[in-house]
């Protein structure tokens, strides 16, 4: 028997019906689970299954076969597309949509933006919808290829979809659930305003600001927005053209109240 600490001698019990039946080591289990965790672990770390196996003979003084290896991983990779492939809700009140760089081994390790879509369900319960990866360059064909994934999936309807400034993200949401409204990701703008000005600025500039995104009407927000273009405007112009662009998705926001400011 393999084990985390290495090699283990079973000795199993005969008994002459052959009724007995182990509870902690199955019959002809030749390696306990916590070993298939150290495998999926090290694999999603990027290794090979060469250095998989380095390793355990390495640390355990034992042998573990690439094949092996590769059924456990198999293994997963199954459950993954059932998951992947599951029924979703007919409705999700809230979808957030983001995005989370790891390093990808394609021949080479590679940092790659992963894709994740959260539904918040009508028991307000928060649901994987599902991981997509990219590269960088993603439009519209491959936001709109993203949804109807979704939407085959079952789902019928969402009421409003959070995201950041994707390229073609907001005309594949309103192509698939024409109802739905975009709202543009407030954590994410305020994250956005801060790289075109110098860290000196930065408090004052969350304190400016502040009165826009809390702003209890639009016409109050667009006020406040004046003001703040006013100070800020001639020092970063960038800032400015930043927030303009992103005004009519910004604006639904704020008939939701200050709980969407929270991330997902």
């Amino acid at each position: 028997m393999f084990t985390e600490i290495g090699p283990v001698q079973i000795e199993v019990p005969r008994d002459r019906d052959g009724s007995f039946e182990p509870a902690i080591v199955r019959k002809r289990q030749r390696r306990l689970d916590g070993i298939d965790q150290i495998v999926l672990s090290l694999s999603a770390r990027g290794l090979t299954t060469g250095e998989i196996a380095a390793h355990f003979a390495d640390v355990y003084g034992a042998t573990v076969s690439k094949d092996t290896i590769s059924r456990i991983t198999d293994a997963v990779v199954e459950q993954m597309a059932e998951w992947r492939d599951r029924p979703l809700d007919r409705v999700y009140p809230v979808v957030f949509i983001d995005a989370i760089v790891v390093k990808v081994r394609d021949g080479q390790v590679v940092n790659r933006p992963i894709y994740v879509a959260i539904g918040v369900t009508c028991s307000g319960e928060r649901d994987i919808l599902g991981l997509w990866a990219g590269d960088g360059g993603e439009g519209a064909k491959f936001w709109l290829a993203v949804l109807t994934e979704i939407k085959n999936r079952g789902v019928e309807d969402v009421c409003i979809t959070v995201c950041d400034g994707l390229r073609g993200l907001p005309e594949a949401i309103t192509t698939t659930w024409p109802a739905a409204i975009v709202q543009a990701c407030i954590i994410h703008l305020i994250r956005n305003t801060f790289r075109y000005a110098s860290r000196r600025d930065w408090d004052a500039l969350s304190k400016d600001l502040r009165p826009v995104y809390t702003a209890p009407t639009e016409a109050s927000a667009a006020s406040r927005f004046e003001e703040f273009t006013e100070r800020w405007g001639g020092q970063y112009p960038a800032i400015i053209t930043l927030w303009r662009n992103a005004w009519s998705e910004f604006i639904p926001f704020l008939d939701h109240g200050a709980c969407c400011t929270k991330e997902p």
